[in-house]
């Protein structure tokens, strides 16, 4: 068990969606938690983990409170955190675009190429670009919330954006995965963006809303000419 004690618990975004305090062994990352409504056994659970928070009792006991981890859904190898000790914890299913695989030896995967349905609510969509797998996860609740990694994040002003940075793995293919996103769902199916990191520029909000609106604002265009950032 990590040593690591905090007092921050996860906020509530939603009531059936809590985001975790940035994580520092995700390079400040944030972490999400997509609870189980209705429509199952009560002693199965089909919780969603996105991306790994910082593995702390804290957070192990509000996991284990909320019935526990049936999917660790990893949106790309930056997400990547106490994998292991989660999946011994809670006997979870591992979730990762293939390409990205192999940073996880010796950890039970479930691989996937382009989308993935984890359920009847949840389903993995790849949007290579800022690492060769960097995926989404959509879920259609609250008229659709987009949980985006590293792929869209908030800028200053709130409004979700790509961003390049040196490490960057493809910038044009990552601005085509936007626009994939943008023609593939409509105001009525995507409404909330939870991105996994910039959450302070979302200045109190919990979520990114009237995402597809604000997407639709983006000159793509003039992103293919960004220069990455240092």
């Amino acid at each position: 068990m990590n040593d690591q004690i905090t007092t921050k618990q996860p906020r509530e975004v939603f009531e059936d969606v809590f985001a975790f305090p940035p994580n520092r062994d995700t390079m400040g990352g944030t972490a999400y938690l997509i609870r189980q409504t209705g429509g199952q056994s009560e002693d199965i659970s089909e919780n969603i983990l996105v991306d790994c928070p910082a593995w702390e009792l804290t957070h192990q006991t509000f996991l284990q409170e909320q019935g526990g981890v049936r999917w660790l859904f990893l949106t790309h190898r930056g997400g990547i955190g106490r994998v292991r000790e989660i999946q011994q914890r809670f006997g979870c299913e591992v979730l990762i675009q293939e390409q990205e695989a192999y940073l996880l030896p010796g950890v039970e995967l479930t691989r996937f190429q382009q989308d993935f349905q984890i359920n009847q609510q949840g389903r993995a969509i790849w949007t290579s670009g800022h690492s060769p797998g960097s995926a989404c996860l959509y879920c259609d609740r609250h008229s659709g919330i987009l949980f985006t990694g590293r792929h869209l994040l908030p800028n200053q002003h709130g409004d979700p954006t790509p961003l390049r940075i040196a490490k960057t793995f493809h910038w044009p293919r990552q601005i085509q995965n936007v626009q994939r996103i943008i023609d593939q769902f409509t105001p009525e199916t995507l409404s909330f963006i939870c991105p996994g990191a910039n959450t302070g520029f979302l200045r109190g909000k919990r979520a990114i809303d009237q995402a597809y609106q604000r997407l639709s604002l983006l000159d793509l265009s003039a992103h293919l000419q960004v220069k990455p950032l240092l």
